[in-house]
């Protein structure tokens, strides 16, 4: 994390501010900053000891730091990230992901427009589902015996965290994206906790209770106890769902909300490629490969990111869990006779890992990104429903449109604070639009990161 963030001391005795935040992740610090400029006192309450939350940037050692959370401007060209980045002088990499080419380096060109055939047919029966009210599966969206569904399971893995057959079919078809992908060199991570800089945020502080049942809300944390206005809930649903912080009076429908959409687990590998290593793959430099298209317990592999000597490696859903739990010697062998299979059984000599993510066994997160289980499309509006017009929630899980992404995330938060503000300030309720209260007509992808 870059720059000075006000580190503001908690006590024992009341304090009371017009709006509480809980969570300084991209929702968090986005609500924030709207609120602030709104001329409301505010206090954000982390759990963690930085900003950004599921955002998280780590450096290297070697010249450059990595993301081990967000690391793309999906839709880059709404995303509002992207004017933040600019403003505040980071490096955008605005070359195209070739995600798409996968099939063509392993069959050619050919099988690659069988594949793009195929991938289109299956998200536009996906897209067909959002008007059905039978939300069912996505695998039933699979061409049965379908050549590609393994590979379209993949990428589930990776865009939702879990296998097809665990997400909703009508919420995995209302993701909206621009097919418009960049990057931030010195990472996105970075970016969030800097667009932080300065606000008001008790660290290393965790909410127990918000008691919303008196006059003003009490906010009761192991370091003290807030009172405000109004609050802002941007808690991963995994810990709503596990009730790990306590409403009075009980919220069961917010919760049960929760756990409809709960935290998919998606986990990346860095592996350092000495200069051996860098000169054999230099010709698939920015290139992204995936370990297998057969079988959908595999990973998905960007080869020297940026020119850099790495090799990024990422997994989802059950493998991902799996290897977490193992450990990363675990993860880098997986990784490693992955990365044989392509380039040669010589590969692995010239990798070693210097950094990985582990989400699922996070204890403020307890997974990556929110998707909706099936039948429980339906319960990201609900979530995000305010509760007697003081409690508000935010956060990726809420955006139905651009879940499990920064910007969503982002949205979520500037629409729950335009909320805040009219409701507090009804006289002031000529602050700028939020930028979710845009639309945007595209076509349903996944969001691979």
């Amino acid at each position: 994390m870059t720059g000075a963030v006000s580190k503001v001391t908690m006590t024992e005795s009341d304090d009371e501010f017009d709006v509480v935040i809980i969570g300084a992740g991209a929702a968090g610090i986005a609500a924030a900053k709207y609120l602030v400029a709104a001329r409301l006192s505010v206090k954000l309450v982390e759990a963690r000891d930085r900003l950004g939350g599921r955002a998280h940037t780590v450096p290297t050692g070697f010249g450059f730091a990595v993301d081990l959370g967000c690391e793309w401007l999906h839709s880059a060209d709404i995303n509002p990230w992207t004017g933040i980045a600019r403003k505040l002088g980071f490096a955008i990499d605005d070359t195209p992901p070739d995600w798409g080419r996968r099939v063509a380096w392993f069959e050619g060109d050919a099988a690659q427009r069988k594949w793009q055939a195929a991938m289109e047919a299956f998200y536009a029966r996906l897209e067909r589902a959002t008007e059905s009210d039978d939300d069912r599966p996505a695998s039933s969206a699979l061409e049965p015996g379908g050549k590609w569904n393994a590979l379209l399971g993949a990428i589930s893995n990776w865009a939702n965290g879990a296998e097809l057959d665990k997400v909703s079919t009508v919420d995995y078809g209302r993701y909206e994206p621009t097919y418009v992908n960049w990057r931030v060199i010195e990472g996105y991570g970075a970016l969030i906790a800097r667009y932080g800089d300065g606000l008001p945020v008790a660290f290393g502080t965790r909410v127990e209770r918000i008691d919303h049942s008196g006059a003003r809300i009490r906010v009761v944390t192991d370091r003290g106890t807030l009172t405000a206005r109004a609050a802002i809930v941007t808690l991963p649903t995994t810990i709503l769902a596990e009730d790990r912080v306590k409403f009075a009076p009980a919220l069961p429908d917010k919760v049960a909300a929760a756990a409809g959409l709960p935290l998919g687990v998606v986990n990346k590998l860095f592996l350092r490629l000495d200069d051996v290593g860098a000169r054999e793959l230099a010709r698939e430099s920015d290139r992204h490969l995936v370990g297998a298209l057969d079988r959908v317990e595999t990973g998905s592999y960007q080869i020297q990111p940026h020119g850099w000597p790495v090799v990024a490696g990422f997994f989802g859903g059950a493998l991902s869990a799996a290897l977490e739990r193992d450990g990363l010697a675990a993860m880098t062998a997986f990784a490693a006779d992955e990365l044989a299979s392509l380039f040669g059984t010589s590969i692995k000599q010239h990798l070693s890992p210097i950094a990985a993510s582990t989400w699922g066994l996070d204890g403020f997160a307890r997974g990556s990104y929110s998707m909706a289980l099936p039948g429980h499309a339906g319960d990201r509006a609900k979530l995000s429903a305010p509760v007697d017009n003081r409690l508000f929630f935010a956060g990726e899980a809420c955006s139905v449109a651009h879940f499990g992404t920064a910007h969503g995330a982002y949205m979520s938060g500037e629409v729950a604070a335009a909320a805040v503000v009219k409701a507090l300030k009804p006289e002031a309720a000529e602050q700028p639009a939020p930028a979710a209260a845009a639309s945007h007509d595209a076509q349903p992808i996944p969001a691979d990161t």
